[in-house]
């Protein structure tokens, strides 16, 4: 097309599908393979033409790290303007459909359907944020809002099979030492679209971030709120003696426990009315109660300790690990961490009391115990 560029995709589930972009982009390919030969100096790549070839070719310039015939399983458009004011914005309009492009791509029917989701967005968010706001606060709420649904991601991660590797790449020996990372999370299989602390940066859940970003969320869409945080203790999730999967890094590391406060205020901001789902989450944080207690209070004093670098990132030491011979007692400093305990544990009796309630219908049928394997 003359004023546009398109890419035909296929695929063997999905079928046929067509991505063009307004105006006169470079189109560039490459294969969505590991570039073998500059991170594990192999002798050679399953692609010629590996998935950083596209950064290669606009960042330094590599004309030969693209494939010149226009065809791979990874492509980009490259626009480049010359240059954008202080203030001013270039628009670029792109449209994924099954048609194959023409003269109308980017005709009324587009600009119509445009128009029609951006009032339908409009209106959803006068539902959502409060009317009395100035229209700054609610111009930074829509905003925020519109980043949490778009950090939404597909995150498949079957631990057995990425401890076994592949026939293509088998993984070393050395990946199922004792003590090597999440060899004793092999029940762990996931496939499930999850709110990811950012989707391009970091494509991976944190358990104690998705919990803060469900209480958000369940302003926008509560249903999925209550998913993602039941998702987490799941029997393909939560670790058999009660510990939440931390990070994909380390599911064994400790998190601050906040799941249960999450949970309430998920379950408050829903109208209180979705019982079954508290009783689901609150009966399988018991066992992560229990987990706590029995693994994180080593002096009995309810007071729990451990965790990834104290707070986050902002501790002195690895609390997660032993401390060096000769350093002495760390229970000063435990006794300073994870003071969203005092919060999670008042949330309990209260979310006891409401599981109790009259009227409760719980469905036992829901705690289902059996193989995740039909997931993966």
């Amino acid at each position: 097309m003359g004023d546009a560029a398109a890419v035909r995709i296929r695929h063997g589930m999905l079928g046929e599908y067509y991505l063009v972009g307004e105006g006169a982009p470079e189109v560039l390919f490459c294969d969505n393979e590991t570039d073998a030969v500059a991170l594990f100096g192999k002798t050679e790549n399953l692609s010629p033409y590996p998935k950083d070839g596209i950064n290669r070719r606009v960042v330094e310039g590599d004309a030969d790290a693209v494939d010149p015939a226009g065809t791979g399983t990874k492509a980009a458009f490259w626009y480049r303007f010359g240059s954008v004011r202080p203030g001013a914005s270039v628009t670029v309009r792109l449209r994924l459909s099954h048609m194959p492009p023409s003269l109308d791509t980017f005709g009324r029917g587009f600009d119509a359907v445009f128009a029609d989701r951006r009032e339908e967005a409009d209106e959803f968010y006068s539902h959502v944020i409060h009317d009395a706001l100035p229209d700054a606060d609610k111009h930074v709420a829509r905003r925020a809002y519109a980043g949490m649904l778009w950090n939404k991601q597909l995150y498949r991660y079957d631990v057995e099979r990425w401890l076994a590797s592949d026939p293509v790449s088998p993984a070393s020996p050395a990946r199922e030492e004792p003590g090597r990372r999440n060899t004793t999370w092999r029940h762990f299989s996931l496939a499930d679209v999850i709110s990811m602390p950012d989707e391009w940066e970091y494509p991976w859940f944190a358990a104690w971030d998705l919990a803060f970003h469900c209480i958000p969320l369940a302003h926008v869409d509560p249903e999925f709120a209550k998913e993602q945080l039941v998702l987490m203790c799941r029997e393909w999730a939560m670790h058999p003696n009660g510990q939440l999967p931390a990070y994909e890094w380390e599911f064994g590391d400790v998190n601050p426990p906040v799941h249960a406060w999450a949970a309430w205020h998920v379950y408050r901001i829903d109208g209180y009315r979705d019982q079954d789902f508290l009783v689901r989450v609150f009966t399988k944080l018991l066992l992560n109660f229990s987990w706590w207690v029995n693994r994180k209070d080593s002096d009995g004093t309810g007071v729990f300790e451990g965790g990834f670098l104290g707070m986050d990132n902002i501790g002195f030491f690895n609390r997660s690990a032993p401390l060096p011979p000769g350093s002495g007692s760390s229970s000063p400093t435990r006794r300073a961490g994870w003071p969203s305990t005092a919060s999670r544990c008042s949330r309990s009796p209260s979310s006891c009391r409401d599981t109790t309630r009259p009227g409760r219908t719980a469905r036992p049928s829901s705690w289902s115990t059996s193989s995740p394997s039909p997931r993966r």
